[in-house]
């Protein structure tokens, strides 16, 4: 995981608990679950699209149309 993946994922996390701590002490709102929820599934998507490795260049044939070692 890059840096920035980490972060998001760290701030999604403070937003969940945070939106907890809202519920638990004023009441539900729907709203800020919903934007939890959101952030929840970009963070996942973010990670996502971090792990996957980027296709490189391929290498080139060997040159001639024999073997490499006659």
């Amino acid at each position: 995981m890059s840096g920035g993946t980490k972060t998001m994922a760290v701030l999604t996390c403070a937003a969940v608990v945070l939106t907890t701590a809202y519920t638990v002490a004023l009441g539900s709102s729907g709203w800020l679950w919903f934007g939890s929820v959101v952030l929840g599934v970009a963070t996942i998507g973010l990670a996502a699209s971090d792990s996957a490795t980027p296709a490189g260049p391929r290498g080139r044939p060997p040159a001639g149309p024999g073997p490499a070692n006659p």
